[in-house]
């Protein structure tokens, strides 16, 4: 009876953790989105989780989850604490695995939302995709949008704004039960 009961409440707590990926090299329209797209999550109650550095998507998401007064946490790939976390991280998660925690960032949301892309991003989509996760793609390259859905077309939610991706989280992400 005490296992169900805990079974019960962890089955109706259930949060949402959006990771934002993109490149740390994606020009200013790229951060633009990436910022917006981390408010906007913020100001749904979601969680935002990137790859926690002080450059790049990784940085413009969680400052614009701040900026709304979310959550963030960032997958830190080096293994010092004090060196290249966005000041934006609420809770860097210090991994010493280099672009290994790539699977981290994946495995740990609920859904990925790719902003631009890089070889970094691509690779976190493939495993994304590998794992079955929705992941949505916004302002990415056309031919990386046909590469990716032709790999899984029933997990790969393509977005022309914003407000696009997050009509895509809010349809996908865990409901409670």
């Amino acid at each position: 009876d005490f296992l169900l009961l805990v079974y019960k409440n962890l089955c109706t707590m259930v949060h949402t953790i959006v990771g934002i990926m993109g490149p740390d090299k994606g020009g200013e329209k790229v951060y633009e989105i990436a910022e917006a797209l981390g408010k906007a999550c913020a100001e749904k109650g979601y969680t935002v989780l990137t790859g926690g550095r002080s450059r790049g998507v990784m940085d413009a998401a969680c400052k614009g989850a701040k900026a709304a007064g979310g959550t963030t946490i960032g997958i830190i790939p080096g293994d010092n604490p004090c060196n290249d976390v966005s000041p934006h991280v609420d809770i860097p998660i210090i991994t010493g695995l280099g672009s290994a925690r790539d699977n981290i960032n994946v495995l740990t949301s609920n859904i990925v939302v790719a902003v631009g892309m890089g070889p970094g991003t691509s690779a976190e989509v493939s495993l994304a995709l590998k794992a079955g996760k929705h992941t949505v793609l916004l302002a990415g390259p056309e031919e990386a949008v046909k590469f990716f859905t032709s790999l899984s077309p029933a997990h790969v939610h393509v977005a022309a704004d914003v407000g696009a991706a997050l009509a895509h989280i809010d349809s996908l992400r865990p409901k409670k039960l």
